[in-house]
């Protein structure tokens, strides 16, 4: 069998209109609906469930019984139309769910390139997911969540509807998250959540310089650490740390949050954030 070859196993039942790119592999007793489009080289190990309007790009995995496609748990969906959409190189572990959007939430969830998810998890609908995040086992995603790039979410975490996830963010296992998660950071625990500063560890093994490091430390202590409202930190910031694009990135977050931000700090955030 050539790499460019299709190959469906006989107890796979998949939709004559389902389109397949060159190299898809299609396991034992998978399920693909009529209108799902699978990417080239994309794999489905076996009792895989894809249905709906589905897109996969290349070169993605899915382990046994995981289901994609589904229609969202939602109350107010009435049958409409709406998509899921996912990039390449993504890897989907067992038992893993995504649901598809609402109208109300602009029909599409959607997921970007290089993503792990691990066993159990759930992406409710219209979440967006961006690119290279870790989402460790059972961490769920309600619906209208943004997660943005480089994201960790750790084993049994959960973010409430319309919250966000800023770029580099590490949640600890167990976490829950309703209100927005800052850029570069590291949050643990439930209600509250608490701050734990810089997500130093995995800020270095992106090459991040010591310099963009003390950048970033140095406007936490404004906005976390100063005895300042939201709006005043913001001012400061502004103010005493010079434009460069980590800066911009944090505060337009900042402002840009509808639900508020995870600021309750944990006891020893700041001697820690090194």
């Amino acid at each position: 069998m050539s790499r460019d070859e299709i190959f469906i196993h006989p107890s796979a039942v998949v939709h004559p209109g389902a389109q397949l790119g060159e190299g898809v592999w299609i396991g034992p007793h998978c399920q693909v609906g009529e209108r799902v489009t699978l990417g080239a080289r994309t794999r489905l190990d076996s009792g895989v469930f894809l249905t709906g309007l589905t897109e996969v790009g290349p070169d993605c995995r899915f382990s046994p019984f995981s289901v994609i496609g589904t229609e969202p748990q939602d109350v107010s969906y009435k049958g409409e139309e709406t998509r899921v959409v996912i990039g390449a190189r993504n890897v989907f572990r067992e038992y893993l769910t995504i649901h598809r959007g609402t109208p109300k939430g602009g029909g599409v969830t959607r997921i970007g390139d290089g993503n792990y998810f691990m066993a159990y998890c759930h992406v409710a609908h219209d979440c967006r997911v961006g690119n290279e995040t870790v989402f460790t086992n059972a961490a769920t995603l309600a619906g209208h969540v943004t997660v943005e790039d480089f994201v960790v979410i750790s084993a049994f975490s959960s973010v409430h509807q319309f919250c966000r996830v800023g770029r580099y963010a590490f949640m600890g296992g167990y976490s829950v998250a309703t209100q927005d998660v800052v850029p570069f950071c590291r949050v643990v625990g439930a209600r509250p959540l608490r701050f734990y500063g810089m997500n130093v560890v995995g800020l270095r093994r992106r090459g991040f310089s010591r310099e963009r490091l003390q950048v970033i430390k140095d406007m936490y202590r404004l906005l976390f650490s100063a005895d300042l409202n939201t709006s005043q930190a913001l001012e400061r910031i502004e103010a005493e740390i010079p434009s460069c694009p980590d800066r911009d990135e944090l505060t337009a977050f900042v402002r840009g949050s509808k639900r508020g931000i995870a600021r309750k700090a944990g006891s020893t955030w700041d001697q820690d954030s090194d």
